[in-house]
C-alpha cells in the first residue's frame, strides 16, 4: 500500500455544550489498514484540553462491548492505531463506516464523543464466486438473447469496489451492464450472432471484472459456452421484484416467500428450474429454494441486531439454457429480545457529606441493540434517596445528589439503578451502587445535660473525682473525639483552675484543693467539650460545685475573753437571791446548720450547788441564796458543745468571786493566774514525759538487744576465723583496791586473726591503771605495749614482738586473793616464772564474778567494750573463756607457753632475758620518768557513785 494511499484526513467537529458535566465531539477520517501505532489525531489540541489534564483525569477512552482499534497517548495527547483496522471486516458495504468512542476524564468528570470514519484502500481485488461458468445455449437461440452472468463481489465499497466488467473477445457475445437500485450493476452477456453447433460447438469466453481503484485491481472468471440445439423461447417471472417480511428469531424452516417462472416452450424445453444466486458471502446459507416449485425457506437465524435486510436473487432456467432472474428484497422485523446493557463509565465510591447538590457520583452508558421503542431506554433509581438520575446525551445517564447529605442519618446508600426499554414487553435491567459518606465536622459535642450541680464534703482530700461531664459527638472516628477543657475563669480572685481541673479524656472532674464551707460554700464554672475535627467544634456548659458542711470548727467563745496576762472574775454578792444572773457565757460555731447548734453544761465547778447553766443561752446564774460560807474564790468549767457528728466541744474557765468588796477579791485572787497556767499546761507535760518515757525504753530494748547480737556475731567470726584464737594471762594480776573475792584473777586477751584490720583498744600503763580502756574513735592496730604513759597510736605499723614488760608483774600486796596468799621474791621482782593455770573451781568462779560486774556496768558500756571494773581487763567476754589446754601468747614476746614442762622452762629463760633487756632500755631511755613514783590507780565509778556525787555537787 503506498504513502499516497495511506495518506489520511481529518475532519474536525467539535460541539460542546453543557449539561452536569461538559461534552465535546470530535471526529477524524483515516484510511484503513494504517500500521499499528500510526498517529490518528492530536486529541489534545482538538479539544483545547491540556496534556497535564489528561494526566490528573486519568483520561481513558470507553469504547463499550466494541474492540479497541484507538488508544490514546496521554504523554502526547494524541490518538494512536492500537490494532489493524480493516473495514470490510468492521464495516461490510455499510458506508461510512465509523469507530464511536468517547474518553472519560475525572475530577471533575467530563467525557468527550470522539468518531473516526475508516476510508476504504483499494486492498481487495473484485472475486468471482465461480471460476468457472457455463452455458448451456442452443443454436436456434435468436440474436439478442441474455445470459445472466454472476456478478464479481468486491468488499471494497466506492471507487474501489466493483466498477466495470469486460469479455474477451468472440465472434458471438457482447457484454450488457445495467445499474441497479443500491449502486449495484446487473451483468448480462447478449447473443450478438447467431450460433451454429455445426461450426464451433464449445465457446470459451473469459469474464474480467475491474474496480475503480488505484492502481486497478480485476478478478476473471472463465464462461465455457455449449452450443444446443434449438430452444427458443426463455423463462420468465411473474414479477422483476419480490417483497416479503420475517420477524427476527424466527425458527428454521419457516417459508420466507414463493416466487414463479414461465416458459412458452414445451416439454423438456419448458421445464423450469429455480436456484438463488448472487447472495452476499454473509448470508449464503441463510435460504434455499425449492428448485421445482420455488419457495424460499429460511435456514440459518435471523437477528435483527446483525442485519435488518436481505437482498436473494432468484434464477428460473428451463432445460434448453435459458434463464431468466429476479430479486426478492427481505426485511427482518425487530422484537424486543435484548435487554439493556447498563455500562459503569466512571464512578465514585466516596462523598463528602457536605458535596453540593448536583455533584456527579456515576456515569453511566446504556446500550439496547433493539430498534425503535424497543431501543428507547428509560432509567430509574430507588425512591428516598438524596440522588437523581440524569440523560445527558442519548444512552448517557449521569446519577448526581439531589439534596443535602448528612452522614450521621445514613452513612451508606446502596443505591438500585433500573434501566428498562419501551418494548412490549418491557425488558429491564438493574444494578447496584454502593457509596460510602465520608465524615465531615459539621457535629459540635453535645453536653446530656444543659447544666451540671455537684456536692462535695468539705475538707476533701485533693484530687479527689468530683463527678464527670459527658458529651457525645454524633461525627465518627477522629471529628467525633471528645476533649473536655477548663475554661479560665476566677473564683473570688482565684483562677479556678486552682480549685477543680478536668481529665480531657474522660471528662472526669477532680477537686484540686481541700475546700472549706466556712471559706467559700459553692462555686461555678465552664467547661468546654471540643473533637478532634478541623477545624474544630465546641460546647460549652455550667457546672456548679456545691460544697457541703462539716463539723470541723469547734466552737469559739466570745465572752468571758480568755487571756493569760489578766485576770477576769464576775462577782456575786453575798445578798444575791436564787436565780441571780452571774454572767452569761457567749460562743459562736463558724459551721452552719446543726453543726452550728451550741449547748452549754457546766463541766465542773468548786460549788455545784450553787451555780447553774442555761442549756441554750449560756446563762450562769445561782440555783441557792448565797451565804457566808461559800468561798469567796469560785471558778467554773463551762463546756460548749454543738450538734455536729461528732460533736465539738470548747470549755471555758468562768472565774467568780463571793464578796461584796473589791479588796477582798483582790487579795483572793492573786494566784489565779498561776494555778491556770499550770492547769494548763499539766495535761500536755504528762502527755509529753509519757512520749518521752516510752520511747527511752523501745530505745534502750533496742540498744541492748543490739549489743547482744553484735557480740554474738563477733564471737562466731573470730571462733569461725581460720587462725587460733590465743589467749594470754599474765600473772597475779591484782587489783590494787583489795577489794577482789577471787585469790587469782585473770586478764585475757584475743589475738585476732589477720583480717581484722582495725581495733578499738588502747593501752595504757600498767602501774597507774589496770583496766585497757576501749577508744570508739581508735581504728589502729594493737601493735605494742610502751611502758609509763606512752600509748599504743600506731595502727598501720607493722606488728613487732618486744620482750616482756616488769610492768605486767605485779607485788604480793597488790593481788586479791585469800589472806597469807603470796609468792615467792621473784615473782615480785618480775623475774620468776608464769604461775600455775588456775583450777576449774578458780575460773567459774572468774567468770561468776564477770557475768554480775557485766550486769552492773551495763549501763556505761560503749560499742564494742564490756565495761567491766578495774578488776577485769576489757578485753575479757563471756564468749571467749580460754581453753588453758592451748599455747598462751605473751604480748611483747615471741615465746609461747605451751603445757609442755621443757618447752614451759625454755620459754621461761627466754622471757627472763627479754624483759631484762627491756628494763635497761626503759632505764635508759626515759631516766627522769624511772625515779618517779607511780600514782596508785583509782577506783572507776560506778554509776551509782556518779550520780550522789553529782547530787551533792549540786547542794
Amino acid at each position: 500500500m503506498s504513502d499516497r494511499t495511506m495518506t489520511r484526513q481529518v475532519l474536525l467537529f467539535i460541539s460542546v455544550f453543557s449539561l452536569s458535566s461538559v461534552h465535546g465531539q470530535v471526529s477524524y477520517s483515516i484510511p484503513e489498514e494504517m500500521a499499528k501505532g500510526s498517529l490518528v489525531g492530536n486529541i489534545a489540541q482538538d479539544l483545547g484540553l491540556d496534556i497535564k489534564r489528561l494526566k490528573s483525569g486519568k483520561a481513558r477512552i470507553y469504547t463499550g462491548d466494541s474492540a479497541e482499534y484507538i488508544e490514546l497517548n496521554k504523554e502526547r495527547g494524541v490518538l494512536l492505531i492500537k490494532n489493524r483496522i480493516d473495514r470490510e471486516a468492521l464495516c461490510g458495504q455499510t458506508t461510512p463506516c465509523a469507530l464511536h468512542f468517547q474518553i472519560i476524564l475525572e475530577n471533575p468528570m467530563e467525557f468527550y464523543s470522539i468518531t473516526v470514519e475508516v476510508t476504504d484502500v483499494n486492498d481487495n481485488p473484485p472475486v468471482f464466486k465461480k471460476s468457472d461458468i457455463r452455458f448451456r445455449i442452443s443454436e436456434s437461440a435468436l440474436t439478442g438473447a441474455k445470459f445472466i452472468l454472476e456478478r464479481a463481489i468486491d468488499p471494497d465499497v466506492g471507487i474501489n469496489g466493483l466498477q466495470s466488467y469486460s469479455l474477451s473477445s468472440n465472434g458471438n457475445f457482447a457484454l450488457k451492464l445495467q445499474n441497479q437500485a443500491g449502486g449495484s450493476k446487473h451483468v448480462e452477456m447478449i447473443l450478438q450472432k447467431a450460433l451454429d453447433r455445426e461450426k464451433q460447438e464449445q465457446i470459451s469466453i473469459v469474464l474480467t471484472a475491474m474496480d475503480g481503484g488505484e492502481p486497478q485491481i480485476s478478478g476473471t472468471a472463465q464462461i465455457h459456452v455449449t452450443v444446443l440445439d434449438a430452444n427458443d423461447n426463455a423463462p420468465v417471472f411473474t414479477q422483476p421484484i419480490y417483497r416479503a417480511t420475517i420477524t427476527e428469531n424466527a425458527q428454521k424452516g419457516t417459508a420466507v416467500t414463493k416466487v414463479s417462472a414461465h416458459d412458452a416452450d414445451q416439454g423438456t424445453n419448458g421445464k423450469i428450474t429455480y436456484s438463488v444466486t448472487n447472495t452476499q458471502d454473509d448470508f449464503p446459507e441463510m435460504f434455499e429454494i425449492n428448485y421445482v416449485d420455488g419457495e424460499v425457506i429460511l435456514t440459518g437465524e435471523i437477528d435483527y441486531e446483525k442485519s435488518h435486510h436481505y437482498q436473494i436473487h432468484v434464477q428460473a432456467s428451463d432445460d434448453g439454457g435459458l434463464t431468466d432472474s429476479c430479486k426478492i428484497n427481505l426485511d427482518v422485523i425487530d422484537l424486543n429480545d435484548n435487554k439493556p446493557a447498563i455500562n459503569i463509565m466512571s464512578k465514585t465510591n466516596v462523598i463528602t457529606e457536605d458535596s453540593i447538590p448536583g455533584t456527579v457520583v456515576t456515569m453511566i452508558n446504556v446500550q439496547d441493540p433493539d430498534s425503535g421503542e424497543n431501543g428507547q431506554v428509560q432509567c430509574s433509581i430507588n425512591n428516598n434517596i438524596p440522588f437523581t438520575i440524569k440523560s445527558t446525551t442519548n444512552n448517557f445517564f449521569t446519577l448526581v445528589t439531589d439534596s443535602d447529605l448528612d452522614r450521621e442519618r445514613a452513612s451508606e446508600y446502596n443505591i438500585s439503578v433500573t434501566c428498562s426499554d419501551e418494548g412490549v414487553p418491557s425488558l429491564s435491567s438493574s444494578v447496584t451502587l454502593t457509596l460510602q459518606i465520608s465524615d465531615v465536622n459539621d457535629n459540635a459535642p453535645v453536653f446530656e445535660r444543659s447544666s451540671y450541680e455537684a456536692y462535695i464534703i468539705e475538707n476533701n482530700t485533693p484530687g479527689i473525682s468530683i463527678f464527670t461531664v459527658k458529651a457525645r459527638d454524633a461525627d465518627w472516628n477522629q471529628n467525633a473525639r471528645v476533649s473536655y477543657i477548663l475554661e479560665d475563669s476566677s473564683v473570688n480572685g482565684v483562677p479556678v483552675s486552682s480549685y477543680v481541673s478536668v481529665s480531657a479524656d474522660s471528662g472526669v472532674i477532680h477537686a484540686g484543693r481541700s475546700f472549706d464551707y466556712e471559706q467559700i460554700m459553692d462555686f461555678q464554672f465552664r467547661v468546654k467539650a471540643q473533637d478532634g475535627g478541623s477545624p474544630p467544634l465546641s460546647s460549652n456548659v455550667t457546672v456548679k460545685i456545691m460544697i457541703q458542711d462539716q463539723n470541723d470548727n469547734t466552737p469559739q467563745v466570745l465572752y468571758p475573753v480568755q487571756t493569760s496576762s489578766s485576770l477576769v472574775a464576775e462577782m456575786v454578792p453575798r445578798s444575791a437571791d436564787v436565780g441571780y444572773l452571774v454572767t452569761k457565757v457567749v460562743a459562736v460555731d463558724v459551721d452552719s446548720g446543726q453543726n452550728a447548734w451550741l449547748s452549754y453544761k457546766l463541766q465542773k465547778a468548786t460549788d455545784r450547788a450553787l451555780f447553774e447553766v442555761g442549756l441554750q443561752n449560756g446563762e450562769i446564774r445561782t440555783i441557792r441564796q448565797v451565804n457566808d460560807k461559800d468561798a469567796v474564790k469560785q471558778r467554773l468549767t463551762v463546756v460548749v458543745e454543738d450538734n455536729g457528728q461528732p460533736s465539738r466541744s470548747a470549755t471555758v474557765n468562768v472565774n467568780v468571786a463571793v464578796a461584796d468588796s473589791f479588796p477582798e477579791v483582790l487579795s483572793e485572787f492573786t494566784d489565779f493566774t498561776h494555778d491556770k497556767e499550770y492547769n494548763d499546761n499539766l495535761t500536755f507535760y504528762l502527755v509529753l514525759a509519757l512520749a518521752v518515757v516510752s520511747f527511752l525504753f523501745i530505745t534502750c530494748l533496742v540498744v541492748i538487744i543490739s549489743v547482744k547480737i553484735y557480740r554474738w556475731r563477733q564471737s562466731r567470726v573470730l571462733y569461725h576465723s581460720s587462725l587460733p584464737v590465743i589467749p594470754y594471762y599474765p600473772p597475779r594480776y591484782a587489783d590494787t583496791l583489795g577489794t577482789g573475792t577471787l585469790q587469782h584473777v585473770y586478764n585475757y586477751e584475743v589475738c585476732r586473726t589477720t583480717d581484722s584490720r582495725k581495733s578499738d583498744c588502747k593501752f595504757v600503763r600498767p602501774c597507774s591503771q589496770n583496766v585497757l580502756i576501749m577508744d570508739p574513735s581508735s581504728t589502729g592496730t594493737m601493735q605494742r605495749m610502751q611502758s609509763e604513759n606512752n600509748m599504743l597510736d600506731e595502727p598501720d605499723s607493722p606488728a613487732e614482738q618486744k620482750p616482756p614488760n616488769a610492768d605486767w608483774r605485779f607485788t604480793q600486796g597488790q593481788r586479791p586473793g585469800p589472806s597469807g596468799a603470796g609468792g615467792p621474791p621473784e615473782m615480785a621482782m618480775g623475774t620468776g616464772p608464769w604461775p600455775n593455770p588456775p583450777t576449774e573451781a578458780e575460773q567459774l568462779q572468774a567468770l561468776m564474778a564477770a557475768a554480775n560486774e557485766v550486769s552492773e556496768a551495763t549501763a556505761t558500756l560503749g560499742p564494742g567494750t564490756m565495761g567491766l571494773s578495774t578488776r577485769y581487763s576489757p578485753q575479757f567476754t563471756l564468749q571467749h573463756v580460754p581453753d588453758y589446754r592451748q599455747n598462751v601468747y605473751i604480748p611483747g614476746s615471741t615465746a609461747t607457753l605451751t603445757s609442755n614442762p621443757q618447752q614451759q622452762q625454755q620459754q621461761q629463760q627466754m622471757l627472763m632475758q627479754q624483759q631484762m633487756a627491756a628494763q635497761q632500755q626503759a632505764l635508759q631511755a626515759q631516766p627522769s620518768e624511772a625515779s618517779a613514783q607511780p600514782e596508785p590507780p583509782k577506783a572507776a565509778q560506778t554509776p551509782a557513785s556518779k550520780k550522789k556525787s553529782t547530787k551533792k555537787e549540786k547542794k
